[in-house]
């Protein structure tokens, strides 16, 4: 990933706002070691720090058209670029890059032509023949974008709230699906899928079209010029991942360069259940596997860079954030750029155990539609930002547009959960992938119970992380916590813990605003929480939230006066069982 910084008509185009917003715009440089370009033209400031994935030698940052009056500045990947400029035989192009394309088809289209875009992205457009510009977000929002205002009448663009919170008098996340354009002056929606509406689809199931149309979402994200590999830690998702990816690798340009053996990567304690899945399924694919471990207290050291990093006080988000954010530095240090995750599966097949108690398949199906739109607010925003930390980029084969139009049309009658059927939850998901003939992966992991990534990655894991928020928040700050904290209230110590962090690091209102709240539990919607009435009385992230449901559900034991848990008795993946290692870590 990328990192884009603009500051567009400040009415200041002096040297010295040059160096601030070069300033700026090295907060960001962590995204993209590989190159920093600036444009200016009068008071129009477009930047970049490139990551460079595709046409390393020639594709810096800002791109243009041909005679230089259309300029961008792009953080993304266009799958389909080729194909693009096929439909642009007049123009000429300057790099290999898939972003240069942005620019020519803007020319011949105008603001009509991102819904052609294949992949993801945010940029900004400047046309400096009118000093008009566009602002876009992909579609589900897998890249991080925020917008600001100053008092100068200034509007600031950002991959993240570093490069702005100090230069805005407000500022909020720049909705996915959205198009900013200076002619209109205002936000309009430029992805209207028919699920986003939440009407109820009719169409039914057919295993092998959705297979195709996930292996042709994984088959098309292999476009790269740099070493890749696949995060796997042994549960559904990211192994279904790195089975079509080690599958249809061997004719790809990418295994002309670097090989056609696939590198597969997971972290973990040493010893811990899910590093033996993990490894369980790369000899299986063979794969050439990498496992980190690590200890609880490097995970609990991390903390205050991963906050900073991600920019959330979510109490599941940095959960689940910290071992990524860990395992990304790795694989990082081994030279590699960019890894194929999973995020998106629970979301569109009500992976979630919770949704065992969807009461009914138009419910199902408008819970899953709210997971997707509040999706760059959770899983997105960890697998970007834990992963851009460090210089790499993650691609989400799930979250594909036309993969997505498949799988949110399907009747979600086929999606319900019915053990009584065998049918347990992304059932359909699993039916697609259950090949006789040319099994994808072994019958125990293809059915494996979903596990969410902070609580997949080991039990301990939280228990150590509330454990260490309960010596530095005491009961009388929690006494205070709605007056110190009124938006968003913490309601738990671990979660004053990580506000306290969040707020040193980005104290302006705008910024704690960009933070979702609400009830839930086990990762649902606040509306989904109505569905038991018992889960209004045990609000927790924790997918063992999901009382009666998961293996390992909580218990409740009295045992010297303390309330404890059950022991786990199987271990899974994480929190999306695809984007991230399997970690399980005990105490």
């Amino acid at each position: 990933m990328c990192g884009i910084l603009a500051v567009l008509g400040c009415a200041d185009d002096s040297q010295s706002k040059r160096v601030r917003v070069l300033e700026l715009s090295r907060r960001l440089k962590h995204r993209g070691p590989d190159w920093s370009g600036l444009y200016q033209h009068g008071d129009f400031y477009l930047a970049h720090q490139r990551l460079a994935i595709v046409d390393p030698a020639s594709g810096d940052q800002p791109l243009y058209n041909e005679d230089k009056k259309i300029v961008v500045t792009v953080n993304g990947e266009i799958y389909n670029h080729e194909e693009l400029r096929k439909l642009l035989p007049n123009h000429k192009f300057h790099t290999g890059s898939d972003c240069d394309v942005i620019a020519h088809l803007y020319e011949e289209y105008g603001d009509k032509f991102l819904d052609m875009l294949d992949g993801m992205f945010s940029f900004v457009l400047l046309d400096s023949r009118d000093n008009s510009f566009l602002v876009a977000r992909d579609a589900i929002g897998i890249t991080s974008l925020y917008i600001g205002w100053g008092l100068d009448g200034s509007i600031w663009i950002s991959s993240e709230l570093k490069g702005l919170h100090d230069e805005c008098e407000h500022f909020e996340a720049f909705p996915p699906g959205h198009l900013y354009s200076s002619k209109s002056g205002g936000l309009k929606r430029w992805y209207n899928p028919p699920w986003f509406s939440e009407s109820i689809p009719s169409t039914p199931y057919e295993p092998l079209v959705l297979r195709r149309a996930f292996e042709n979402a994984v088959i098309k994200r292999l476009m790269t010029d740099v070493p890749f590999g696949v995060l796997l830690s042994g549960g559904l998702d990211s192994s279904l991942v790195a089975s079509v990816t080690s599958r249809y690798m061997a004719g790809t340009k990418a295994a002309k360069q670097w090989g056609s053996q696939l590198h597969s990567f997971c972290v973990g304690l040493e010893g811990s259940p899910d590093l033996k899945a993990a490894k369980e399924v790369a000899d299986y694919l063979g794969t050439v596997h990498h496992e980190f471990h690590f200890t609880v207290q490097d995970g609990i050291d991390a903390i205050e860079d991963v906050i900073y990093h991600i920019e959330t006080y979510d109490v599941t988000t940095i959960r689940a954030s910290t071992p990524m954010f860990l395992m990304s530095r790795k694989i990082k240090s081994l030279g590699v750029k960019m890894v194929l995750s999973g995020e998106g599966a629970d979301e569109i097949f009500g992976g979630y155990l919770y949704f065992h108690k969807a009461p009914n398949k138009e419910e199902f199906h408008r819970e899953n539609c709210r997971k997707l739109k509040a999706l760059h607010q959770y899983d997105c925003l960890r697998a970007n930002k834990a992963t851009s930390a460090w210089g790499l980029e993650a691609r989400v084969p799930f979250l594909d547009k036309e993969f997505l139009n498949v799988a949110m049309s399907i009747d979600p009658e086929w999606k319900l959960i019915k053990p009584d059927q065998g049918r347990i939850e992304k059932w359909i998901i699993r039916r697609a992938f259950d090949d006789e003939e040319r099994p994808y992966l072994p019958k125990h992991i293809l059915y494996r119970q979903k596990e969410q990534f902070s609580d997949g990655v080991g039990y301990s894991w939280i228990d150590g992380l509330k454990a260490h928020a309960e010596e530095h928040v005491t009961d009388r700050m929690m006494l205070n916590a709605d007056h110190i904290f009124p938006h968003n209230t913490p309601t738990s110590k671990e979660a004053y813990y990580y506000r306290m962090i969040f707020e040193r690091f980005f104290p302006q209102n705008s910024a704690r605003l960009t933070v979702p709240g609400g009830a839930s539990v086990a990762c649902s919607t606040p509306t989904a929480v109505l569905w038991d009435a018992s889960w209004s009385k045990n609000l927790d992230p924790s997918g063992r939230a999901a009382i009666g449901v998961h293996n390992s559900a909580y218990e409740k034991h009295l045992a010297n006066g303390n309330l404890t848990t059950s022991k786990i008795t199987d271990s899974a993946p994480m929190r999306d069982g695809v984007g991230a290692p399997g970690l399980t870590i005990r105490g």
